[in-house]
């Protein structure tokens, strides 16, 4: 009586190794798969930061060959003096609401950037964001 209670003892133990170790590969099948996921986001992202760069960087030739010298806004405020060497660059006059191409270029690009990523399809959904991390993960990643 006593044995056989040591048998099932026994052999309850072996088949919950078992399935210990039937999970732990399913684990690590689901890890392989999740790296897999992330190399894949990480290429994805790759590809757009590039395409998106090269675009934004041959307007910005094209666009500066036209409108350089010329004022191209009014700027409603006068810019700290740190970005008045970009917002009045290159133009004729001491007026700091004058504004230059380059400024107005890059408070545009840096408000459109994402905008066009999402219509070109380059950027991911919000759901492979937050899992993708990143170099730098937002708050609610780090959590």
């Amino acid at each position: 009586d006593f044995f056989t209670a040591v048998e099932k003892k026994k052999e309850s133990m072996t088949s919950d190794i078992n399935k210990q170790i039937g999970q732990k590969k399913k684990i690590e099948k689901f890890e392989e798969k999740l790296k897999g996921d992330n190399r894949d986001l990480s290429f994805v992202k790759m590809k757009s930061m590039f395409f998106i760069g090269f675009t934004f960087t041959a307007l910005l030739g094209m666009f500066n060959t036209v409108f350089d010298g010329r004022v191209v806004a009014k700027l409603p405020f006068v810019p700290h003096s740190l970005f008045q060497g970009i917002s009045h660059r290159n133009l004729m006059g001491q007026d700091m609401t004058d504004c230059s191409f380059i400024f107005l270029y890059i408070l545009c690009t840096m408000s459109i950037r994402q905008n066009l990523q999402k219509l070109l399809g380059f950027a991911p959904s919000r759901a492979a964001s937050r899992v993708g991390g990143g170099l730098f993960p937002t708050d609610q990643q780090s959590k």
